[in-house]
């Protein structure tokens, strides 16, 4: 059970049973599908995987506290031939985990491309955190940590970055989503806290890995 597009979410986010609508987007390459293997069954598998073609999803709880989320991760593919299947799926989204790859300057300048889809066909209360990818290349990074964190401060999202090799912050990652969720479902349907174009005001949390609007 899933809320229509543009319809409250408020008493929805409160139900244990619904489940949270949460799409991986960002370019080819950067480590959607690893990242979501790592998640949801806890391990790296080397070079087995292609581009993903299409969309595929898995099911997964997260527990937050004393309450249980479950999210429907989709898995969506980064080229531009699928880019309007993705559209169709940002709809309806809950939650959106935007990736880039650390190690590639293209895959962060377009991340302002992939924030102007999600403005025009997420709706406006649509959790969304930007992940750094491949943090384990370290050797081979060309994108500073201290970029993501401006850009995700410019457009007031939640910022992290990841390993879908070693696994840091994976796990972090999903139950902050997770956690904001359930801290929005206590806004006013008609006062979202997610507003693209705003320059929101961030606090960092205790770990210093993310940001918030």
């Amino acid at each position: 059970m899933e809320p229509h597009a543009g319809g409250s979410r408020s008493s929805a986010v409160q139900d244990e049973t619904v489940t949270h609508k949460t799409i991986l987007v960002g370019d080819s390459g950067v480590g959607k599908t690893s990242l979501l293997v790592q998640f949801d069954q806890g391990k790296f598998i080397p070079g087995s995987f292609s581009a993903t073609v299409g969309i595929g999803f898995t099911n997964k709880d997260v527990t937050v506290g004393d309450a249980r989320v479950k999210l429907q991760i989709w898995d969506t593919a980064g080229q531009e031939r699928f880019r309007s299947v993705t559209h169709a799926y940002y709809r309806d989204a809950h939650a959106l985990l935007l990736l880039y790859d650390i190690t590639s300057k293209s895959s962060f300048d377009n991340i302002r491309a992939w924030l102007t889809e999600i403005h025009e066909y997420a709706q406006s209360d649509v959790v969304i955190m930007l992940l750094g990818n491949k943090t384990d290349m370290a050797s081979g990074r060309v994108v500073k940590r201290e970029d993501g964190e401006k850009l995700a401060r410019e457009y007031g999202v939640i910022f992290m970055e990841t390993s879908a090799k070693t696994g840091i912050n994976v796990d972090l990652a999903f139950a902050t989503v997770a956690k904001e969720l359930i801290g929005r479902s206590s806004d006013l349907p008609h006062e979202p806290k997610f507003r693209i174009r705003d320059t929101a005001e961030v606090k960092k949390r205790e770990t210093e890995c993310c940001f918030f609007t």
